[in-house]
Order: C-alpha cells, then sequence, then structure tokens
C-alpha cells in the first residue's frame, strides 16, 4: 500500500531509511491515442484462426502418388486437437458436396484448398476440374494463368449460357463413359481401370461457384441446366464424376430441384445466418448459425442430420502462397512429360484473343495450304464448348457477312482478324483481297490495318491503289468475265470498313432517273448492288461494317440486305434487333459480347469478338505467312 504524505509517497507497513517514490510523468496524450488505435486494429483479427497450409500438402515423395480409383480423398484443414478434415468424394453416398458460406466466412479459400491439395496429390490422369466461377471477380483466374494440367475449363466471370455448355460437356462425358463401361462389362471406374490399364480415365471434379446463378431467371438456361444438374448428380456415381456446389446463400435457388440437393449428401457449412443453416442441413440442425470466425466450419456427410456434424477449421491458403504450389505442378508436369493439353479459358469480363485460336494456328504451321473447300473469317470466341466462332463462304448466293453496330472498334477488330484468317487458307496466287475504308491518316487504326495489309503476301488492293470508281470497274468487268466462263478462282474479298462513310456507294432512290443507260450500270452503287446479288456463285464475297440499322435501310435495298445471310450484331434496340434477325437478344448484350447469325441455317449464337491483335503477334506473324505461303501450291483440295 501506497500512503500520500507531504513530502511525497511512502510505503505504508515498510519503512525503509532513504526509499522514496517518485511517479513517471504523465505521458503525452498522443501516446495514448496511439497505444489505444494499435490494440483496436490488433483485435479486428483476434479471433483469427489460421492453420498453415503445408500441414496437410504431400511431401516430395508424395507428390501425384494418390489414387483415385475407389474414392477421391483429400485434407481441407483441422478438426480437433491432432486429426485432419478430410474431403471424401465417391464413398457409398458420398458422391456430391455443397458448400455454403456467407461473404467473409472463408468458401473461396476453401475452394482453393480443395483444387490446390488435390493437383499436388494426385496426377492429372487420376483427376480432372471444371472450375465456373459466376462471381463478378476473378477467383478461378490463377488456375488459367498457370495453365493447371488437371484443369479441363477454367471459366472466368461466366455468364449463364457458357456456363450450361459446360454442363452439356459435362453430361455428354458422362454419356461417353457410360459406352466405354458397357463396352468393357463393367459397372463401376475401379473395375474400368482395372480391365483397361492402359487407358487413364480421370475421376471429374465439376465445380461451380455461385451455383444460383444459373437459377435467377426462369428461362430455357435454367430449365435445361436444372435437367442436367440432376442427371449429373443422379448417374455420375458410377462413373467418377462429381459435383461441388458452392453458394453464399441457397436461397435463390428456387428452380432447382430438392431432389437434386437431396443428391448432395455432403454439406459443408461455413459462418452463415439461421435460414441458410437450415436450408444446407436439415430442419432439426442449426449448428452452423453458431459458427464465428472465418474457416471454421462444420462438415456433414450425413445429407446435413445433426449427428453427422463434424467441427473443423480450414486451413489458410494465401494467394501468394497458393501462386507457387501452382508453379510446382507446372514444373511437375513438365519434368514428368506430362503430354496432356491446358484447360480451355472462357473469360466473360475480357474480350477473346486471336491467339487462342488453334485453327488458325494450325492454318499458319500447315507447310501445304490447299484452296479450302469451305474458306471462313473467325470471328471471336464463343459462349460455348466449341471451336471458334467462324463465318463461312460458299458459292451460294446470300454468302456474305453484315457486321452492324456502333463499336467501330470492334467492327475493325473483326475485319482484320478475318482478313488474317482468309489469308492463312489461301496459297499467295489464288485469292485477292480488296479492302475499302475511310480511316483517318495518321490514326491507330490505320497505322494497324497498314501493318496487318503490309504483312500478307497476297495481292491487297486498297484505295491507295486506286479510286473508289476505278476499284468497282475493274470489279465489274472481273465479274463479267468470271459469269462468263463459269471462274470462280482466285477467290476475291471485299472488306468495306465503314459503308456509311461511301455515299458513292449508296444506291439511287427507286424513282429517281439515272443517267446511265448501261445494263448494271458503271456507278458504283450500281456495280456494288450486283456484286452483293451475282458474287457468290463465281466466287466474289463481301464483308461489310455499318454503324445502324438505319444506315444499313440507306445504303443497302432489300434485296441487297437479304443477300448478307450471315450477321454480326453488337448491342442495339430491340426493335432493330428484332428487324435484323427476328430476335431481340441483341438488346441484351454487353461489353465484349456480339451475336452471330446464320440465317441459311437458322443458327444464333452469342459470342466475344476477337481484341485488335498486338503488334508483337503480328510481327511474329508475318515471318509465319510468308514461310508457309511463299511456295504452297494452288489446286483445289478433294
Amino acid at each position: 500500500w501506497i500512503e500520500s504524505k507531504t513530502s511525497g509517497f511512502r510505503l505504508v507497513k515498510h519503512h525503509w531509511t532513504g526509499v522514496q517514490i517518485d511517479f513517471n510523468e504523465r505521458p503525452d496524450a498522443q501516446v495514448a491515442i496511439d497505444l489505444i488505435h494499435q490494440i483496436g486494429r490488433a483485435s479486428v483479427d483476434c479471433n483469427r484462426v489460421e492453420v498453415p497450409f503445408s500441414q496437410i500438402i504431400p511431401g516430395p515423395d508424395e507428390q501425384w502418388s494418390q489414387e483415385t480409383s475407389s474414392l477421391l480423398q483429400v485434407p481441407i484443414g483441422r478438426t480437433g486437437a491432432s486429426k485432419l478434415q478430410y474431403l471424401t468424394l465417391g464413398k457409398g453416398t458420398q458422391q456430391h458436396a455443397l458448400i455454403a458460406g456467407k461473404t467473409g466466412s472463408g468458401k473461396s479459400t476453401l475452394f482453393h484448398v480443395i483444387v490446390t491439395n488435390l493437383a499436388l496429390w494426385c496426377h492429372p490422369d487420376q483427376v480432372e476440374f471444371y472450375l465456373i466461377d459466376f462471381k463478378k471477380g476473378v477467383e478461378f483466374k490463377c488456375y488459367a494463368a498457370h495453365q493447371l494440367p488437371h484443369a479441363k475449363v477454367v471459366a472466368i466471370e461466366s455468364d449463364r449460357e457458357f456456363g450450361l455448355s459446360v454442363l452439356e460437356r459435362v453430361d455428354q462425358e458422362l454419356r461417353r463413359r457410360g459406352d466405354l463401361f458397357r463396352e468393357k462389362g463393367v459397372q463401376d471406374l475401379a473395375a474400368y481401370r482395372k480391365v483397361a490399364k492402359d487407358k487413364s480415365l480421370p475421376r471429374t471434379l465439376v465445380m461451380i461457384d455461385e451455383f444460383q446463378e444459373y437459377f435467377v431467371e426462369d428461362d430455357r438456361v435454367a430449365q435445361n441446366a436444372a435437367v442436367l444438374l440432376d442427371r449429373i448428380v443422379r448417374q455420375g456415381r458410377a462413373f467418377g464424376i462429381h459435383v461441388i456446389l458452392g453458394s453464399q446463400t441457397l436461397g435463390g435457388a428456387y428452380t432447382l430441384a430438392r431432389t437434386t440437393f437431396a443428391q448432395m449428401v455432403v454439406r459443408i457449412a461455413l459462418q452463415c445466418d439461421e435460414a441458410d443453416a437450415y436450408l444446407i442441413m436439415d430442419e432439426s440442425n442449426a449448428a452452423p448459425r453458431l459458427l464465428s470466425r472465418p474457416g471454421e466450419g462444420i462438415y456433414n456427410s450425413s445429407s446435413g442430420a445433426v449427428e453427422g456434424n463434424s467441427s473443423f477449421q480450414t486451413v489458410w491458403l494465401a494467394d501468394s502462397e497458393r501462386d507457387e504450389y501452382l508453379k510446382h505442378v507446372t514444373g511437375l508436369a513438365k519434368d514428368r512429360h506430362w503430354k496432356g493439353q491446358g484447360p480451355m479459358v472462357f473469360e466473360g469480363n475480357a474480350p477473346a484473343d486471336i491467339r487462342d485460336n488453334h485453327e488458325l494456328a494450325a492454318s499458319l504451321l500447315s507447310k501445304s495450304p490447299r484452296i479450302p473447300e469451305m474458306p471462313h473469317a473467325w470471328l471471336g470466341a464463343p459462349n460455348a464448348i466449341k471451336g471458334p466462332t467462324c463465318a463461312t463462304f460458299g458459292l451460294q448466293s446470300g454468302s456474305h457477312l453484315l457486321v452492324l453496330g456502333q463499336n467501330e472498334e470492334m467492327a475493325l477488330s473483326l475485319m482484320i482478324c478475318s482478313l488474317i484468317s482468309l489469308a492463312a487458307q489461301y496459297p499467295v496466287d489464288s485469292a485477292e483481297l480488296v479492302v475499302v475504308d475511310a480511316l483517318a491518316d495518321n490514326s491507330s487504326k490505320r497505322e494497324m490495318l497498314d501493318q496487318v495489309i503490309s504483312m500478307l503476301p497476297h495481292q491487297v488492293r486498297t484505295l491507295r491503289d486506286a479510286s473508289l470508281e476505278e476499284m468497282m470497274v475493274r470489279l465489274n468487268a472481273g465479274l463479267d468475265q468470271r459469269s462468263s466462263h463459269g471462274e470462280a478462282s482466285p477467290a476475291v474479298y471485299v472488306l468495306v470498313i465503314g459503308l456509311q462513310l461511301f455515299k458513292k456507294l449508296r444506291p439511287e432512290d427507286e424513282f429517281s432517273f439515272s443517267t446511265n443507260d448501261d445494263e448494271g450500270g458503271s456507278n458504283p452503287s450500281d456495280v456494288f448492288d450486283r456484286i452483293v446479288r451475282e458474287g457468290p456463285s463465281v466466287g466474289i464475297h463481301v464483308l461489310v461494317t455499318i454503324d445502324s440499322y438505319n444506315s444499313s435501310q440507306r445504303f443497302l435495298n432489300r434485296k441487297a440486305l437479304s443477300e448478307f445471310e450471315m450477321r454480326v450484331l453488337f448491342q442495339m434496340s430491340a426493335n432493330d434487333s428484332a428487324a435484323l434477325i427476328d430476335n431481340t437478344k441483341a438488346s441484351q448484350l454487353g461489353l465484349h459480347r456480339a451475336l452471330y447469325y446464320d440465317e441459311r441455317r437458322g443458327y444464333l449464337e452469342t459470342f466475344r469478338p476477337y481484341a485488335m491483335p498486338d503488334g508483337a503477334w503480328l510481327t511474329g506473324l508475318r515471318g509465319k505467312m510468308g514461310e508457309h505461303l511463299s511456295e504452297a501450291p494452288a489446286d483445289v483440295s478433294s
């Protein structure tokens, strides 16, 4: 005890001669404020528990050692003081999993833990992934960036149509495996691997984050997705196909049948409210509402029954650490001479990249290209798992392409990519390219177009070579010669960039008087109209960009417009869309989206147009063009 005296302070029960108590001076007020702030910042994560990811990964000698014939099992965290929590699929009724947790609960981290750890434990011949992310983020982009060998499809900021195409591809794989199993007379994956030891058939893991996006609208996509998901979860067990669905809340998935939920026997609940706790578990199990920290979860392999609860803590996997492990997996594939292909990547928030067009790359690598029987212009990447979107030019009427919309840069990019793709398919002397444009001198667009034209070994005629009138006279004479001799070679492609800028190509009014007495006329607009009507049958095709539907009405009469049976539409009004393709879908397009419509086939698809090629790629393309086309024969392929 201390008591105060006039001379200072002293101890009450002890009297030590010569001992005096002196207190420190009061600290400055700012010191106290800084201390309080520091304590506050530290208290934010005071309940955070981080279990290192290194505790569950395989050792150097165990990597790619796990066998998945009987089941798929991977550690995802710790339960209790010393045990690991495993995600187990393929055992009994434990075939599919449902993961739910609100924002910040650690759901995305859990997805990354599952994928990364399985990639470390299992060879790509043992497990493969279909990864779909419907969030407006890039959670799965790291697997595309590192070309994860286990991934078949990586969809980043995906849209509903592409997500549906992934389910369709998985359904095709399910049917394919059914045929293989019937051929070998086996019932499941383990038996098949014993019989067909020379063939790799990995377990397939379909992981869909925010899966309820399939069902936000009651339309064809939602209905088909519900049917496909139900079939996959019901029949996937025997064929080694498993589904993991993730969501922040299950309240919005109204159109997904409860019978499909019933097949999701494995339930993993992270922090969530009471309503979602009852939805992910059963009506008597509200334990998830008591979860209090990120990464804390309940693993239940009994369809949500309370007796199946197992509390666990998800391991923590930082982004930088995850990237290092993914680099290691990619290096492991190279070291062990794995021959598979990288994932198909769909990035919904970015334009398509022409460098990803494997068909164009194959054309450029061909040492002896032949005149193509059905030439096509590659336009972009589809919103589906299929080959690139392309316009195919045949020797029949209507075989022209119309690109319509006010996105000038995207339209020019389509013309440039079409120019490159057509040139890549033809030997040098078997195709003539005519480019009509009004791009401003010294503009970046002009420089890009000139760079592309200069690198092509083919004959390319532009307005710098002749006036528009001279060019049309020459095309008209060529059309006369081909019509009289029935020739269709060499092929001629006329690319008009910005038709609305060329008033000389605008047809005269139907009731006006013309000063031209020649049949067909030599007026540029008359020649252009004749080429559109008669050109395809003799190998002359037209590719046109125009800014609006109103402009197309002014520059193309009803007959000429009907000859453009292939059309690309950017975002426009519902009325204009309906007038052009008898469908209002173009009014719903967003950024980096376009519609391709083929009237002859009654075909309509959404796609992502190619971005403008970069200079480095074009520079590398110049050598390839000259090398593979310079000595190529020009005979028609059989």
